[in-house]
């Protein structure tokens, strides 16, 4: 299927917007309620986002909505590098053909942050259009997609292709023993740095931005090219960088992304992307994809799709729907259309060379052929700009940590309660609404599975162990402990909660990205995970404080691992958590921004906390309520050794000692 400006897809999709609502219904799990819940926060955040884009008629408001749109993105990416400094750019090779010659390119986007590129130059002489080429999540880089940058240079563009941070030259956490990265491939170095850079109060695609800025820096600056005529292109994750580079870069004249225009009606609930695809607060501020097609306007813009990708039809044809009603404000129907076709992700030819014609009629005034021809592509090896076949310098970890580091500035313990009441709340200081799932009678105590009402219409689940003996006894809550840590607590005649927070069981493999994924969709739409379950906890508290076999003055929590980060939060929020048990928990969040591989960190992140706070302020804010915190750990998971403050274990030390020191 093929569509050369998809004019003959006009009429059928005027029909299809006529049920519009309809067409949006998300494709839900059925018992994923959480997902559920925030789905419906995203859906009338959207709809409230058409609603105001329904008052805007006039080029005035179109040109006022730009202007905000613009500075909106430019904020909730933590603003671009404030650097100026040279390029240092080298040739380090040749590669000739009949037509065009590829030169090997190393550049530095940032100081001692090395870029590598392949420069595809047209043989015929005389000023050509450039066009920039960011790659998709191609583990290959810049080799990935050479028909397209060989097609471009024979029709007469100067090309400049480049690895994406994590991919081709630039991986991060490299180990050449294994010639990989030791984080994974290259979604998974997005999901670290996308961690790291949200937790340092910005976003990783400020990087990725940047990278693509300096890229147009050198291309801009060569003698070949004509500065005036700049298109972009790419796919994929490419597609997002033409996407993102092509608003914010008034450079940039003509802009084709394929495979990722589409909306968030279809995308929150499916296939989210990357970190760099998915702003906190993007959402919750009023935005969609469309938008940044809206920045470009009255530009060219070509939005790019396949019939089977998992990004869906229907989501892409929804957004070029809104992006032609935005351009005809400006009277520019003609400078928006849309390719479309067959096959699943990728650019298979026929969209090819829709993005060829595209650029011919924009940037060379028609003149040229849009038919690809067949050329002789480089191994892989062969296109390699460095030495080793990886940039040297710094990791963008490095790069996160020093802007981290000059932007730090210490808050108070007022402001610290003001920002988890920002995301967790306060103690409701009543019951939550209860659904007995399992009632249970034994001989030393009675089990009930519940469902905590956490939100209209979202539950967690939790166990409650009530000894038989008469009389208000201590209590604990334990944040998804073992089932038999409880029942051995319940027999010792304590009342126990041992309580899931929304989103639990978490995936177990590091492969999943699930974990990250459902932090993302809260980030979205203005919410946190970690602040939320610190939220759940506090309810947890509610139930129990409000039973009458329980002496609310003697409370007691305790949690492992990332759990802690949680519970800590919601032990400096409410006050009737007399004491917590913190093991194996990280000990710093600083921290993780300090290393090149962290384990679990999306499910302890706070945008921005870590520039204010660390995990030592929210101890001292329980002051003088104590903590008892064994087994400190780093971000790998790791005992971290002789730290103040802390108690270390033996191996095979019983918990029995920790539990009576808790409880008193």
């Amino acid at each position: 299927m093929r569509s050369r400006g998809c004019r003959h897809w006009i009429p059928l999709l005027r029909k299809l917007l006529l049920i519009y609502a309809l067409s949006l219904a998300p494709l839900l799990v059925a018992d994923d309620t959480l997902l559920q819940w925030m789905d419906g926060i995203a859906q009338q955040q959207l709809a409230d986002r058409a609603a105001a884009l329904a008052k805007i008629r006039t080029v005035r408001d179109a040109e006022a909505r730009q202007a905000q749109v613009r500075a909106k993105i430019l904020e909730l990416l933590g603003g671009l590098p404030n650097y100026d400094g040279p390029l240092n750019a080298r040739v380090t090779g040749r590669i000739d053909r009949p037509r065009y010659t590829i030169e090997k390119v190393i550049f530095e986007s940032l100081p001692q942050f090395y870029v590598a590129a392949n420069l595809y130059l047209p043989k015929e002489g005389g000023k050509h259009p450039g066009v920039l080429r960011p790659m998709g999540h191609w583990e290959e880089g810049k080799a990935r997609e050479q028909v397209v940058d060989a097609n471009l240079a024979m029709k007469g563009f100067v090309v400049l292709t480049y690895d994406p941070i994590g991919q081709g030259e630039r991986q991060q956490a490299y180990d050449p023993r294994i010639e990989a990265s030791l984080i994974g491939g290259s979604t998974d170095q997005h999901f670290q740095a996308g961690a790291q850079s949200i937790l340092a109060g910005e976003n990783f695609a400020r990087y990725r931005i940047w990278d693509a800025k300096r890229a147009l820096d050198y291309l801009v600056s060569l003698p070949e090219v004509d500065a005036d005529k700049i298109g972009v292109t790419g796919c994929s994750g490419g597609g997002t960088l033409t996407t993102y580079i092509s608003a914010l870069d008034p450079r940039v004249k003509v802009a084709a992304p394929a495979c990722y225009i589409n909306t968030w009606h279809y995308l929150f609930p499916g296939p989210i992307g990357d970190s760099e695809q998915s702003f906190p607060f993007f959402l919750s501020s009023g935005l969609d994809v469309a938008d940044y097609i809206e920045i470009f306007a009255p530009k060219p813009w070509l939005v790019v799709s396949t019939v089977g990708d998992f990004f869906p039809i229907d989501g892409a044809r929804h957004a070029y729907q809104e992006a032609l009603d935005w351009y005809r404000i400006f009277d520019a129907e003609n400078k928006i259309s849309w390719a479309v076709g067959p096959g699943p992700h990728g650019m298979p030819r026929e969209v090819r060379e829709d993005i060829y014609e595209w650029m011919i009629r924009w940037l060379k005034n028609g003149k040229g052929s849009i038919r690809e021809e067949p050329f002789e592509p480089a191994p892989d090896f062969d296109l390699l700009a460095s030495e080793t076949g990886q940039v040297q310098g710094r990791q963008v970890y490095q790069v996160i940590a020093e802007g981290f580091h000059q932007r730090m500035s210490q808050g108070s313990t007022e402001q610290l309660q003001a920002e988890i009441h920002k995301w967790a709340g306060s103690p409701a200081g009543h019951a939550p609404s209860v659904r007995v799932v399992n009632d249970t009678s034994g001989d030393v105590f009675r089990t009930q599975q519940l469902a905590l009402e956490v939100e209209p219409t979202l539950e967690i689940a939790a166990i409650l162990y009530a000894p038989n003996a008469p009389g208000r006894k201590p209590a604990v809550l334990l944040v998804d402990l073992p089932a038999a840590v409880a029942e051995g607590l319940a027999a010792r005649n304590l009342v126990v909660l041992n309580l899931e927070p929304r989103g639990l069981p978490l995936p177990k493999t590091q492969e999943d990205q699930s974990a990250a994924k459902q932090n993302i969709r809260a980030w979205l739409i203005g919410k946190n995970m970690a602040g939320l379950r610190a939220g759940d906890i506090m309810r947890g508290v509610d139930l129990l404080a409000d039973r009458p076999d329980v002496d609310s003055g003697h409370v007691r929590a305790a949690a492992r691992d990332v759990r802690g980060v949680w519970l800590l939060m919601a032990a400096a929020q409410d006050a009737r958590i007399g004491k917590i048990w913190l093991d194996q928990t990280p000990h710093s969040l600083r921290a993780a921004i300090e290393v090149p591989i962290t384990r679990d960190l999306h499910d302890a992140v706070i945008p921005g906390f870590a520039l204010h706070w660390d995990l030592n302020d929210l101890v001292k804010a329980m002051a003088p309520r104590p903590v008892l915190w064994t087994d400190p750990s780093d971000w790998m998971r790791i005992v971290a050794a002789h730290l103040e403050g802390f108690r270390y274990r033996t191996f095979g030390e019983p918990d029995d000692q920790y539990w009576l020191e808790l409880m008193k």
